[in-house]
């Protein structure tokens, strides 16, 4: 099988050789930003959207991407179509670009543009869907919005990996993180949702979480099948207590969550509004309504 090519600041490497500098800052500093998107049936999944956030990220860490909106989608469509995926991946980072060994954004040249796009299954497992998975609540906390927030989709996952470390340890899935109050967030990679009494809710941006394309579908998906919605902060203990708990992202789809810290959430799994969810996505992920058709 071919290695794929991956898209660096307007040409193709193969997988092997694909390669930036030490001194990007990027690499040095986790110093850029990125996004994940899902290619479907040959039709990138909310392109548009993912990008348009892709600049929001960037302009609130002063980070001037050298293309613009339309040109970053042209360049996601191009590698899709030149590695021929019909059902893919896509990594899409903007680093700051190279500079020295302090800190200072001024010292780095142009900002480098890459595209990945490969074959991934969900980050949590492809079986999770049907049996769930196993989270704990993590004692690293989201980092506040009023520092690294996680609204801005950086480079800088640390505080997400420290709490994927501690899952490992537990021998869960996962983890589900809280924020600076005590009050649910997101887990390490995903938005979470529960279902208490027939009603849908998910934590605001307040506590701390990545706004999610994915997210926000579900959320529009939910009220499309009559299922309301709300956002609002949720505790730990209506966390446990749920009928139903799921996770959403772009990286781990539609999750739905057997146990957290030991306690069985929910008489089934996946619970009836999450199985009702993730059936409706499922059949119109691929609409190229909802995306940007490459293949």
């Amino acid at each position: 099988m071919q290695e794929p090519l991956i898209y660096i600041d307007g040409e193709f490497y193969a997988k092997s050789s694909a390669k930036i500098s030490v001194f990007d800052h990027g690499f040095l500093y986790g110093d850029g930003v990125f996004e994940g998107i899902r290619v479907y049936g040959g039709v990138v999944f909310k392109l548009r959207e993912h990008v348009e956030r892709l600049y929001r990220s960037a302009k609130a860490i002063r980070l001037e991407i050298p293309m613009t909106v339309d040109e970053m989608v042209d360049a996601v469509i191009k590698t899709v179509r030149v590695n021929g995926f019909r059902d893919a991946y896509i990594r899409l980072v903007v680093t700051r670009g190279v500079g020295d060994l302090g800190l200072d954004p001024r010292k780095c040249g142009k900002p480098s543009v890459i595209v990945i796009v490969e074959q991934l299954e969900p980050i949590l497992g492809a079986q999770s869907r049907e049996t769930g998975v196993k989270l704990i609540i993590s004692s690293t906390r989201r980092d506040p919005v009023y520092a690294t927030s996680h609204e801005v989709k950086s480079l800088n996952y640390l505080n997400s990996i420290l709490a994927k470390l501690e899952a490992i340890a537990a021998g869960a899935d996962d983890a589900v993180m809280l924020d600076s109050r005590g009050f649910v967030s997101e887990a390490t990679g995903a938005n979470i949702f529960v279902v208490r009494s027939g009603v849908l809710v998910t934590p605001p941006v307040t506590a701390g979480i990545l706004p999610g394309i994915t997210r926000a579908f579900v959320m529009e998906l939910a009220r499309r099948l009559g299922i309301p919605v709300e956002e609002r902060d949720i505790t730990p203990t209506e966390l446990l207590t749920s009928d139903e708990v799921f996770l959403t992202g772009t990286g781990a789809e539609i999750v739905p969550v057997a146990m957290i810290s030991g306690v069985k959430i929910g008489k089934i799994v996946p619970g009836p509004i999450t199985s009702k969810i993730i059936g409706e996505f499922d059949r119109i992920k691929s609409d190229p309504s909802n995306g940007v058709k490459a293949l």
